[in-house]
């Protein structure tokens, strides 16, 4: 099981991210954590090792980047897996036929077609409601409900959730609270200070930063809990490989300086798109005029840099993406590099269309992953872009 060690909540977040869970190499002192290109180990003698018996079950590197990121959460215990969403299907396997999950219904689209086209045909049970109110989660509640399941900020609608509010919901319920952080990354929120009991994310996004890895990581402090989702990886196998996690590893150390520069360009990005298309058509948990902004404010040191704009139609939408020259049109974000895309043609093109005009994901929203470029060339693509509107 990884663990963290135990001085490594002690320091400032800038120095936990930079150091934590990691330790000189012992061969050599090298102040980088190796990349450990096994499979197996060589054991001593029958019954006896170091420690490691084979990669899937265990990895020097990927056992240093779950320590890192548990320190960052405030958890005690990590877990890698290969991708996001390798990473909650993983945790689904917590639980069995017949059991039931309230989820968020703004929830990024591969998680929607995961519990809809897959899980429920093996038996597990999802609610999907508007977790921005506590009590509709309250209410979809069944005797059978094990877990609730939030993003907060949501994909692509920036919806938050009270993540306080929802734990003790969850926990009145004897239900685990699962919250994905990827967008606010623990550096701007820590769900497991407000009563979550998992918190995971997709390390592809802004823990890596570099949009060079796939990876997902999930974090929690409980000793027995953590010890089923041990089994769980070394069981299932969906295990990142060590490169993959030296990346993320390598991320990590600068999350702290990147996630400042992202919060900044976001927040000058979202003042930007509001004067330009109306206040009512941005999604920014950083604007006052954002329907959560005190939840934000009391749950949040920070909002980031993802924003979505609705334009009011896909011609509009096309015309914008079709003329920036700094914003990339490409899937993810949580890069150095700005990114933008079309949720309802990209992220979320497996959620059905009428489940997304329920929801006010409409064809002329459009998502700004705002990375970490001088945000006056931001500003000036965008002006460009919108020429012509």
């Amino acid at each position: 099981m990884t663990k963290i060690f135990a001085n490594d909540l002690d320091a400032r977040f800038g120095t936990r991210a930079i150091h934590s869970g990691q330790r000189p190499d012992p061969l050599a002192g090298a102040i980088m954590t190796p990349v450990y290109l096994t499979s197996t180990y060589v054991q001593s003698a029958l019954g006896e090792n170091k420690g490691y018996e084979y990669a899937r079950g265990k990895n020097p590197t990927r056992e240093a980047l779950e320590r890192n990121v548990a320190a960052l959460e405030g958890a005690t215990h990590g877990f890698a897996f290969s991708s996001g969403m390798g990473c909650l299907d993983s945790l689904m396997k917590l639980f069995r036929a017949g059991d039931h999950i309230v989820c968020a219904e703004n929830v990024y689209g591969g998680t929607f077609r995961l519990f809809d086209r897959i899980l429920q045909q093996f038996g597990l049970r999802f609610t999907f409601v508007d977790t921005r109110d506590p009590q509709r989660v309250a209410d979809a509640r069944t005797d059978r409900t094990v877990a609730v399941l939030v993003e907060t900020p949501s994909n692509p609608l920036m919806r938050l959730a009270d993540i306080a509010a929802v734990a003790d919901i969850a926990h009145r319920a004897g239900a685990l609270l699962i919250v994905d952080n990827t967008f606010a990354t623990p550096f701007f929120q820590r769900p497991l200070e407000h009563g979550a009991d998992i918190v995971y994310h997709s390390t592809t996004k802004y823990l890596n930063g570099h949009s060079d890895m796939i990876g997902g990581i999930a974090v929690l402090r409980e000793d027995a809990l953590a010890e089923r989702i041990q089994f769980i990886q070394n069981a299932s196998g969906a295990v990142p490989g060590p490169f993959d996690a030296w990346l993320a590893l390598r991320g990590t150390k600068t999350l702290h300086l990147r996630m400042a520069r992202h919060d900044a360009n976001g927040r000058r990005v979202a003042a930007w798109l509001t004067e330009h298309a109306g206040e009512r058509c941005v999604y920014y948990p950083g604007l006052p005029s954002h329907p959560q902004y005190a939840l934000a404010q009391r749950q949040m040191s920070g909002f980031g840099g993802m924003v979505s704009v609705d334009l009011g139609s896909r011609a509009r939408a096309a015309h914008v993406l079709g003329r920036v020259r700094v914003f990339a049109l490409a899937e993810s974000l949580g890069g150095v590099e700005s990114l933008i895309s079309h949720p309802a043609s990209m992220t979320h093109a497996s959620v059905p269309a009428e489940r997304r005009a329920g929801l006010g994901m409409s064809e002329g929203l459009i998502r700004l992953s705002c990375g970490v470029e001088d945000i006056e060339d931001l500003l000036e693509d965008l002006e460009y872009a919108w020429e012509g509107l």
